[in-house]
């Protein structure tokens, strides 16, 4: 009678595992990553047109976090290649997040506590991404190269100026490549050691931010607890990416981290992903002061499209953020950042990204201005300011 009970509990553990590992990591995606219900608006033959010739670029998506592979169109969140393909999209900034606290809010969380490490248990992934931070982001640019090699060429890490200017003339020509450049959301991933900034940059990391949603080893983030600004390691590492020719970006940065950053940059720093405060007043989104600090050094602020950035499940305030940028600093320093696949919901996924087109065509914008906002003002930047290769 023991045995068959021990049996019966090691079935039933068993299934409980294999649903875990299965089935576990599908449904959290599909509850965290979601559309909203909202009606986009119809995209007329003009815009289809113009958005067909745009060089489309988008600062920031977490979509390495999940299990799920580049390479076929999934049916849950936001991003793909077929998808990224469909939009039109040339360049995807991928960013590794490899720590998000419980409880997850804008205004006060601790370091103390993880759970990447139950997603990163849950997606098997290996063993060293259990209790490294440096290794998991190792691990999202491994995935990405896989990603890349089984592409058959339609999908191309970005490193370099060379590799921009290569994509570029490569799309000229009609070749269907979608370029890929990798990013860190929070360099707590350095696990206290500025040697591991190498290990990154030589898998092919090319943006990074100091915080994420808390402070960290170097400095204060806008979500967290001091919100202080940067330490003397978080000064040298910002010191070693401009030397290293990494994009500095300032999201979740506190305004005290943001301050420091801004007054020691010596190259364009960029907001890959957020709001503007004048359209939606959450400490997420930049001040003005802020944005004309980022245009300053010749930087960009991408434009996302959750309701934390634009307080709405509605595109039209997604222009209206741009809009704003672009009376306050000028069309040159604004983009496209979506937060895609990063727990967000979103009213479209980046297949669909003609919607933006044709409400910047609405509101008025010419067509020069409109390519740079897609894409145009992002790629600018990466290609004046990687590595030249």
């Amino acid at each position: 009678m023991i045995r068959k009970v021990l049996l019966g509990l090691a079935f039933l553990i068993a299934v409980a595992a294999a649903l875990f590992f299965t089935i576990g990591p599908i449904v959290l995606e599909q509850k965290l990553n979601t559309r909203a219900d909202v009606e986009l608006p119809q995209i007329s033959p003009e815009a289809r047109a113009l958005h067909a010739r745009l060089a489309i670029a988008d600062m920031h998506a977490d979509t390495l976090l999940w299990r799920r592979s580049l390479l076929s169109r999934a049916t849950r969140g936001h991003v793909d290649l077929p998808r990224l393909e469909a939009g039109n999209v040339a360049l995807q900034v991928f960013s590794s997040v490899t720590q998000s606290p419980p409880g997850i809010n804008y205004d006060s969380n601790s370091a103390e506590d993880d759970t990447i490490i139950w997603v990163a248990i849950a997606q098997l992934q290996p063993i060293r991404t259990w209790t490294s931070l440096v290794e998991r982001s190792l691990f999202h640019a491994d995935r990405l190269t896989r990603f890349e090699a089984e592409s058959e060429g339609r999908l191309r890490i970005v490193r370099t100026r060379a590799d921009i200017d290569r994509l570029l003339a490569d799309r000229l020509r009609g070749e269907a490549v979608t370029g890929a450049l990798l990013s860190v959301e929070g360099l707590h991933n350095l696990d206290g050691d500025a040697g591991n900034l190498d290990r990154l940059f030589n898998a092919g990391f090319r943006m990074a931010s100091p915080t994420h949603f808390f402070d960290n080893r170097l400095g204060g983030s806008m979500h967290g607890e001091e919100k202080g600004g940067l330490t003397d390691f978080g000064r040298a590492i910002v010191r070693a990416m401009e030397q290293r020719r990494m994009i500095v970006d300032i999201a979740h940065a506190s305004p005290a981290m943001v301050d420091d950053i801004l007054a020691m940059a010596t190259r364009p720093v960029v907001s890959s992903h957020g709001g503007v405060q004048a359209v939606c007043d959450v400490n997420r989104n930049l001040t003005d002061d802020q944005i004309t600090m980022i245009a300053t050094t010749g930087g960009v602020i991408g434009i996302g499209y959750w309701d934390g950035a634009i307080c709405s499940a509605d595109p039209q305030d997604v222009v209206a953020s741009i809009l704003h940028v672009r009376g306050l600093v000028g069309i040159e320093h604004v983009g496209l950042g979506s937060d895609f696949d990063g727990s967000t919901t979103v009213p479209f996924d980046t297949s669909e990204l003609a919607v933006v087109t044709q409400l910047l065509m609405d509101a008025g914008l010419s067509e020069g201005e409109i390519a740079a906002v897609m894409g145009g003002n992002v790629i600018r930047l990466l290609r004046n300011n990687l590595p030249r290769g």
